[in-house]
């Protein structure tokens, strides 16, 4: 076996605690604090070089201090219950049973955090290339609004390392993209009149339903890439005002939720909202929303909800390491893939081109589910992997 492997496993029960600890302390987005301290005291245990929470609360620790810079990152918030009913467990408990690990954020992502601190132990005990820094990234916000962290660690602390490696599940598969997204509201307005009466008014719901249709038939053509898929649209939610439940509505408003594939932009995809007959007709409003959140320190840093495409390049140097690292390991080819959903990675390589790829434990399908789990098994070889593309970064 592995030499890295073999010590991964042997840290089994350690990560596998240490996880359960995690998921038993709620983190919502802007209500980390706690599980930020929890995380901070075992960063200190591990014995990393230097550790620090920045303004917006994000957690770095540093392991060497080699010119070249590569950063682990996972965020350390979770997505909400939603109905207890449909839970077999306690979400918040970390249950434990054949080898499975089950609990709000086991998979997405305290799973892949867990994994990246006891990869730091690893390098810890085998020792770090004497020209490679590692940073630990436990990041805030990021299901509320992906890639914030990482754009006030950016553009903020002015911390730009020279990779980026995210923990968010891929089944330990490698993944080198995501298509990116745009949250997009769009507005009709109408004259508001007794309800007994409607024809003295306009009512914008009305005007809003054939916007509705075409934005459905909009679905159906457009972009497809090769590697990333099909750019889609879908309305999540619609909201209308009047000054009574006896009134016409005055003005009706609708969210969409726009995936952009390879080629797609933030122009081309609200021209083809505002190129749309009933918009037209409508003189309806389209634009972008805006995430302004205090977060758990309570500092505010404002973000478009523009969240861009990007892939790193099949034959990119990283990417090949990356490759090489798993095939020491595991004596295998990995598959490499690309997420489903949206991560960091818009921030770090969609915002501002720093390389960045992802590997981590557990299933896609099983974040934000009632049933999110993940393998212990899957902790030990993503430790064992993060620690064995550092040594070979």
């Amino acid at each position: 076996m592995n030499p890295i492997l073999k010590l991964a496993q042997s840290l089994k029960a350690e990560v596998a605690q240490f996880l359960r600890e995690i998921i038993a302390i709620p983190s919502l987005s802007s209500r980390e604090g706690a599980v930020i301290q929890r995380i901070k005291a075992e960063m200190e245990k591990i014995g990393f070089d230097e550790i620090r929470i920045d303004g917006l609360g994000n957690l770095l620790g540093r392991i060497g201090g080699g010119r070249r810079v590569v950063a682990i990152d996972s965020h350390c918030d979770t997505v909400d219950v939603g109905n207890p009913d449909l839970w077999e467990v306690d979400p918040f408990k970390g249950d434990f049973r054949d080898g499975i690990i089950y609990g709000r954020g086991a998979c997405d992502l305290k799973g892949g955090l867990a994994s990246s601190l006891y990869a730091g132990k690893i390098l810890k005990q085998i020792g770090m290339p004497d020209d490679v820094t590692l940073w630990i990234s436990c990041t805030v916000q990021e299901e509320d609004c992906d890639g914030l962290c990482w754009k006030y660690i950016i553009e903020e602390e002015k911390f730009i390392p020279g990779a980026v490696l995210l923990t968010e599940p891929t089944n330990l598969n490698i993944y080198r993209g995501q298509r990116g997204r745009m949250e997009i509201k769009v507005k009709t307005e109408g004259l508001s009149c007794h309800g007994s009466a409607p024809e003295r008014g306009v009512n914008a719901v009305y005007k809003m339903a054939p916007i509705i249709q075409e934005i459905e038939e909009l679905n159906t053509r457009l972009k497809d890439d090769p590697f990333l898929g099909k750019g889609t649209v879908t309305i999540s939610e619609i909201q209308s005002t009047s000054p009574s439940l006896c009134a016409v509505a005055d003005s009706c408003t609708i969210h969409l939720d726009r995936r952009l594939t390879a080629g797609e932009t933030i122009d081309t995809a609200l021209e083809e909202i505002r190129s749309l007959p009933a918009f037209r007709k409508a003189q309806a409003k389209v634009w972008l929303e805006q995430y302004a959140v205090p977060s758990y320190t309570g500092k505010v840093f404002p973000m478009q909800k523009y969240f861009p495409t990007w892939v790193l390049e099949e034959h990119h140097p990283l990417l090949q390491t990356a490759v090489e690292s798993y095939r020491e390991l595991f004596n295998a080819n990995p598959l490499v893939d690309k997420w489903t959903f949206s991560t960091n990675g818009i921030a770090t390589m969609g915002l501002h081109g720093i390389p960045t790829f992802g590997f981590g434990p557990g299933k896609e399908e099983h974040a934000h589910s009632p049933y999110e789990q993940i393998p212990v098994e899957h902790l030990v070889k993503a430790m064992a992997f993060y620690a064995g593309f550092v040594r070979n970064f």
